[in-house]
């Protein structure tokens, strides 16, 4: 998958997988390919694992694997869990629509925030006075 992936994308020069990925053959092959690998272990860690996985890059790059996640389940939300259409065509139609979704759901949630902030700046705190 990394190679095929550098094929498209030769700046390509870091990957993160999910902790289920990890083993000695993957983390040595995908080094060969790549500079950076974020491929966190599962269970109990060893001195060398802790000093890789506790290094600020590994965090750093670990924390864009999150964000990317919280992308994805984003999507899901909006509509992107199981494509019910076919073909290649089909699934690109799906995932434009439900990142359009997506965008119109972020969008309404910022105007919201928006006209609540405004509203709150309208009325100002007001005390009875006796």
């Amino acid at each position: 998958m990394v190679t095929e992936t550098q094929k498209r994308f030769p700046s390509l020069t870091c990957v993160s997988f999910d902790k289920g990925y990890h083993s000695k053959s993957n983390q040595t092959e995908l080094k060969e390919h790549l500079e950076r690998v974020v491929l966190p272990k599962k269970g109990r860690l060893s001195e060398a694992d802790k000093l890789r996985e506790g290094s600020d890059e590994f965090k750093l790059l670990r924390n864009k694997h999150s964000g990317v996640e919280s992308a994805i389940n984003g999507l899901e939300q909006g509509g992107l869990d199981v494509c019910p259409d076919h073909g290649i065509h089909g699934f690109k139609r799906y995932v434009g629509l439900a990142v359009l979704s997506r965008n119109i759901k972020r969008l309404g949630t910022i105007i919201r925030q928006q006209a609540k902030e405004k509203e709150a700046r309208k009325r100002g705190p007001y005390k009875k006075t006796a």
